[in-house]
């Protein structure tokens, strides 16, 4: 009997060898071969002094909305159309929610779908006391060492400036799309594009219009940042996450500190926050990250390979590995972020109340009512009660295609422009303004062609925000390139 158990293991193991090995043989690249172009002549120092330009206007996105700078706005935009005289007599122009705008460049052939080019005015903050940590001043807009200084430069001027560098190249080589082109950049994507976006989507949804993609920030040439790839991965989100704050307010009987409760207030809602972060929602490989380990694990070595291939045996393992760091994490999960905290008023007064924020972000798939359901059940707590907070809740966007032409055209730029770059879906763990445009099109993506390392992840909304003067003149011949892969 033994030896027939023996032998049954064993068959067994041949069985399950063979099929791992010929899962993984036909686990074949999906990147497009196409021919690199030749590269874009381009006044390269020109188009730095203008994004440069456009980084010394204010146009920041404050939390309190009576900081709004309309003036600022007024005169960056003044600046567009001083800078890009060519797109301004050409392309039709209107403004939706007061400052932001919308180009039509019209096609010659009404039957053709529009597409949707997308980026952003407004920059966020720049953190109080920190200004004196720059290299070069943050609205200084300042050409140094190769690089284009400034509050804005990865996010999201360097995009609109480039979009606009290639429209107004296009126009005045007197280019004619056969599909209509809109170009649509918010005021307060920063704030959740509530005002901006999503009006001008309204407006476009008023006139019937269906395009065929959109195209937005969110992505980029990522180096160093996915193990076990060598080579630079664009990652191209085809979804974004959610968001929701939860308040926990916790109540408790107050008085003197001298004769505190068994459990005060403070004491019951740092219970109550660390369940939430010692109980997070649970990870997941599904929708956008799936389809990113389907893209990325051919590119990898054997043993990586073999893995991502078999995830029906390597499931927990890959969760797990993936998600060792936070950013592997934030794509495999709703995350669990406490931000705020408040109690007291005085060291020997017991609070009665005591105040949390949570913020979650919500994985395709989760909503902000399992969130809420989950939250409540590990919390379980009369005394804390939990609630959303405010009206900026958003579920998660749709899963945009990888198998429709448009992502293609998307794939097949990056390449053409950038060779030997692999591309990848993935999902975008923050937010942008090309959620607002899901009702409109089932294809929306945010890509770009800006070289991304691990050091460079802190820059954005952070110090030292810069832009490299060649990638900025890739990203330029990305978008020409796309426009003419798209609209010619």
């Amino acid at each position: 009997m033994r030896r027939i158990l023996v032998a049954i293991i064993a068959a067994a193991l041949v069985v399950l060898a063979a099929v791992l090995i010929i899962r993984t043989n036909r686990f074949h690249s999906r990147q497009l071969a196409v021919e690199p172009i030749p590269p874009l002549l381009l006044d390269t120092a020109a188009a730095a002094e203008r994004l440069a330009g456009a980084l010394r206007f204010r146009t920041i996105s404050n939390q309190d909305s009576t900081q709004f700078d309309a003036a600022e706005f007024r005169r960056f935009q003044d600046y567009l159309r001083t800078s890009f005289p060519r797109l301004h007599a050409r392309l039709g122009r209107e403004v939706t929610g007061g400052f932001s705008v919308l180009y039509e460049w019209r096609g010659s052939d009404t039957t053709l779908k529009p597409i949707l080019l997308m980026a952003h005015q407004d920059v966020v903050p720049v953190e109080p006391g920190t200004e004196g940590r720059w290299t070069e001043p943050p609205f200084a807009g300042r050409i140094s060492g190769g690089f284009v200084w400034g509050r804005g430069a990865m996010d999201d001027k360097g995009n609109l400036m480039a979009l606009l560098e290639a429209v107004e190249r296009l126009v005045g080589g007197g280019a004619a799309p056969r599909r209509t082109i809109y170009l649509a950049f918010g005021h307060d994507e920063e704030l959740g594009g509530t005002r901006g976006a999503a009006r001008t989507a309204a407006l476009l949804a008023g006139r019937h219009v269906q395009l065929e993609y959109v195209l937005d920030e969110g992505g980029a040439i990522t180096t160093g940042l996915i193990a076990g790839v060598t080579a630079p991965v664009a990652v191209v989100g085809i979804a974004e996450k959610g968001y929701v704050s939860l308040e926990l307010t916790a109540h408790a009987t107050g008085g003197h500190s001298s004769m505190p409760p068994a459990h005060t207030a403070v004491g019951m809602l740092s219970a109550a926050v660390a369940r939430l972060e010692a109980n997070k929602m649970p990870r997941a490989i599904r929708g956008a990250t799936a389809a990113m380990l389907d893209y990325i694990g051919p590119e990898m070595p054997y043993s990586r390979r073999l893995a991502l291939a078999n995830q029906w045996l390597f499931g927990p393992v890959i969760r797990g590995s993936f998600g060792a760091t936070p950013s592997g994490d934030a794509m495999l999960r709703t995350t669990t972020a406490p931000t705020i905290f408040q109690a007291g008023v005085k060291d020997n007064v017991l609070p009665s109340t005591a105040r949390a924020v949570v913020n979650f972000r919500l994985l395709p798939g989760d909503s902000v009512a399992t969130v809420l359901d989950h939250a409540r059940r590990v919390v379980a707590d009369t005394q804390v009660t939990v609630a959303v907070l405010g009206a900026s809740a958003t579920e998660p966007s749709p899963v945009s295609p990888t198998s429709s032409e448009d992502f293609a055209v998307v794939q097949r730029t990056i390449r053409q422009v950038a060779p030997g770059t692999v591309v990848t879906p993935w999902l975008v763990v923050g937010g942008t303004d090309a959620k607002h445009f899901a009702g409109l099109t089932s294809n929306v993506y945010r890509a770009g062609v800006g070289v991304i390392g691990p050091d460079d992840l802190k820059r954005v909304h952070g110090i030292d925000e810069r832009v490299d003067v060649k990638d900025y003149a890739r990203t330029i011949a990305f978008y020409v390139q796309l426009i003419r892969n798209s609209a010619f």
